[in-house]
């Protein structure tokens, strides 16, 4: 892994050859067309909703920790990858992060508005920090120790469980796509209503899984068939959408071609009037389905790479120009020296509490 951290860079010196574009462009979708971040968030939108006020309370919690409180903006720390990765690959480049506590540790020293992480992480060490940080249980999980490997996200622990341990949110994933996700809908449906029954706010991994969304490109970070996957969670009352940052468009198209059989339903006009190619315009697109930033969209930090700093900062400069919420970054923050990884968080919310960087 290339190290690229500098303290002392800005995080707008990241942007490079991009920086004009990325912090100047004008998105097609008119942003007045959105419920956008601030510090009434809670008060602005989910009031109005269903959600009892344990919930609402649990949101504000959400919102009012770390460096970006009473912003409208999170920064969340995820570690489920020692499941979803497994704990090699995972904590390998970092073994300090198989110990639980000190995951936690890093949440808290960089400023995170909470932890996001498996019921066994945080119940080692809940009686120490669930009063100090938000903690978010993430409730299913795929495994890769099965042979042969299998896809499909199981649930792990009980919403009970995350209550009792002093989580103040669930989260959960649903490869949707999958021959699985019609299951995966309808348990994640079931946790999330007793979620809010017992006062947690809930979180969804909204991410594609099918071989079939891997044509000329990757279609699984289409903005058209992402935005969907979006629009679906919703429906599930998850009170905010994770999603991968889109990088193209036109999935649904892309299948059809491919498998010359009729797929889904689209219009013309997400292409036309409501997209362009501009990442800013796809990511807005994200943020639309997801009832219009009602429900604010988190994206993903992705893998660790050549240049970790430069990659989290574009991401979060777009996330926040489209209209979204945060960002959830993990790899790219736990697989280094600590020190750095809170350096990144820095740099990353540095992005939201800056007024240069605009909604677009």
């Amino acid at each position: 892994m290339t190290v690229t951290f500098s303290p002392q860079k800005s995080f707008l010196s990241w942007l490079g050859d991009e920086a004009e574009d990325l912090l100047t462009y004008q998105a097609k979708i008119s942003q007045n067309l959105l419920n956008l971040p601030g510090a009434d968030f809670v008060d602005r939108v989910f009031a109005n909703s269903d959600r009892n006020p344990q919930v609402l309370r649990s949101l504000q919690q959400l919102y009012s920790t770390g460096r970006l409180a009473n912003t409208g903006y999170l920064s969340i720390l995820p570690v489920d990858q020692g499941i979803e990765h497994s704990a090699a690959a995972s904590f390998s480049p970092n073994p300090t992060y198989f110990d639980p506590e000190n995951i936690v540790k890093l949440a808290l020293e960089a400023g995170c508005n909470a932890v996001a992480t498996t019921l066994g992480v945080l119940g080692m060490v809940a009686r120490k920090y669930a009063h100090r940080l938000p903690f978010i249980v993430k409730l299913n999980h795929n495994e890769l120790l099965t042979y042969p490997n299998q896809y499909d996200q199981i649930m792990f622990a009980s919403v009970e469980q995350a209550w009792n341990l002093g989580a103040v949110a669930v989260g959960a994933t649903i490869y949707f796509g999958s021959p699985e996700s019609t299951r995966q809908i309808q348990e994640v449906s079931r946790a999330f209503a007793r979620a809010h029954e017992l006062g947690m706010a809930t979180i969804l991994w909204c991410y594609l899984r099918n071989d079939v969304f891997k044509q000329d490109q990757d279609y699984h970070v289409a903005a058209d068939l992402t935005g969907q996957a979006n629009h679906l969670g919703v429906t599930i009352e998850a009170d905010i959408i994770k999603q991968k940052l889109p990088e193209c468009n036109r999935g649904y198209q892309a299948v059809v071609k491919a498998t010359g059989k009729k797929y889904g339903r689209t219009d013309e006009r997400v292409y036309s009037e409501l997209t362009s190619e501009h990442p800013i315009d796809l990511t807005r697109y994200q943020v639309l389905n997801c009832y219009a930033g009602r429900s604010g969209l988190i994206n993903s930090g992705g893998a660790t790479g050549k240049n970790d700093f430069a990659e989290a900062i574009r991401t979060a400069v777009i996330n926040k120009r489209a209209g979204g919420c945060g960002l959830i970054s993990g790899r790219k923050t736990f697989q280094r020296p600590f020190e750095e990884g809170v350096q990144l968080f820095h740099l990353i919310q540095d992005v939201y509490l800056s007024s240069e960087v605009t909604v677009a």
